[in-house]
């Protein structure tokens, strides 16, 4: 570890970050293989795209790190979530997208608390794509689910 002064909570919501980056990049790239496999090619490009946007938080979250001194450490990486259809795995998705958005809205709150205003900019900025990612999630399940119903109404139709 590198000498730094910063707030040990700061630097604690920054390591459970970077630990739930890198889980969202191990689970979404694997899903986006599983759904290719399956031959649903939209839906892994979709993943692919989430892959390359939550690499994007690890990378600004490793130069935040260094940048407070530390040595950045992702401890807790998560078994990739996987599931026997693609509403399982977004629904699932949906989930750790919500949990991560409640990181950073604790630390953008501690930080707000704390007078730290450069690491409560740093957080809500993350916070608010965070917040988009589950609204995606959230109509990518909605269109799912608009696409089943409508094969089902056409199927019932003879």
């Amino acid at each position: 570890m590198l000498y730094t002064s910063a707030d040990r909570h700061v630097l604690g919501y920054l390591g459970r970050a970077l630990s739930l980056e890198f889980s969202a990049v191990q689970q979404y790239s694997t899903q986006a293989r599983l759904v290719a496999s399956w031959g649903l090619d939209d839906a892994a490009r979709r993943l692919s795209q989430e892959v390359s946007e939550e690499m994007g938080h690890v990378d600004r979250i490793i130069a935040r790190m260094l940048a407070l001194g530390v040595a950045p450490n992702a401890s807790q990486l998560r078994p990739a979530r996987l599931g026997s259809t693609l509403r399982e795995l977004l629904l699932q998705n949906h989930s750790f997208e919500r949990e991560i958005v409640q990181l950073y809205d604790n630390a953008t709150r501690y930080c707000a608390a704390a007078g730290d205003h450069d690491n409560r900019l740093f957080f809500e900025t993350l916070l608010v794509e965070e917040r988009h990612h589950v609204d995606e999630y959230a109509r990518w399940l909605e269109e799912l689910e608009g696409s089943v119903a409508r094969v089902s109404a056409e199927r019932a139709t003879f």
